[in-house]
């Protein structure tokens, strides 16, 4: 049986980056590195939920005391970065990917995560991957602390929110951030695959 749900891998980290074509395109220090995996009936209720989590579990150290303040609470950074493989499936020794949104879907649900995760806490301590792209993901684990946070069997919380998928972009709440390092790679084998294997 595989669960219907948005994931969010949640990572605590010393350091993170992305690179794309050996260009640094992201990089954090202290932080959280998300690994947001998306599937095919996930709703904004269900980003919202995932995201709000991501920024309030508390992970970090609070006047020496274990697990006592969130990220927010730590002012530290966060990378976000789209992982549709989050949703393999094996077919013999095969994973297949046919439980993940299709990337024209998936794109601007991600581009609302970051513009969601930047409104809650600050613009300029949340930064995301490339979005489609092949991306090399170095990261110093803390701890080592990985925990995965899903939207299945919650109640949400009804989103105000909207998403013109056509255009790509949300189309009401949070208002449009002037930063946004996600971006589109038509001729990517990462999408390529991805796309081949909702078909």
């Amino acid at each position: 049986h595989q669960s219907l749900e948005m994931k969010g891998l949640i990572q605590k980290v010393k350091s993170a980056s992305v690179t794309v074509d050996g260009k640094i395109v992201s990089k954090i220090n202290r932080g959280l590195l998300v690994l947001l995996g998306i599937q095919e009936t996930d709703k904004i209720e269900d980003l919202e939920y995932v995201c709000r989590k991501a920024l309030n579990c508390r992970l970090f150290d609070k006047k020496g005391k274990p697990w006592g303040q969130s990220v927010m609470g730590a002012e530290l950074e966060v990378l976000v970065v789209s992982q549709f493989t989050l949703y393999a499936k094996m077919k013999g020794n095969k994973p297949d990917f046919h439980l993940a949104m299709k990337s024209n879907r998936s794109e601007p649900m991600y581009d609302y995560f970051l513009e969601l995760a930047r409104k809650t806490y600050r613009p300029d301590r949340v930064f995301g991957g490339e979005f489609g792209a092949m991306m090399d993901i170095a990261l110093v684990n803390d701890g080592p602390v990985t925990i995965e946070i899903c939207s299945d069997g919650i109640e949400h919380r009804k989103s105000k929110a909207k998403i013109d998928f056509d255009k790509k972009k949300p189309v009401s709440e949070p208002p449009k951030d002037t930063e946004n390092s996600s971006a589109t790679c038509s001729d990517n084998p990462w999408k390529t695959a991805a796309q081949s294997s909702l078909a």
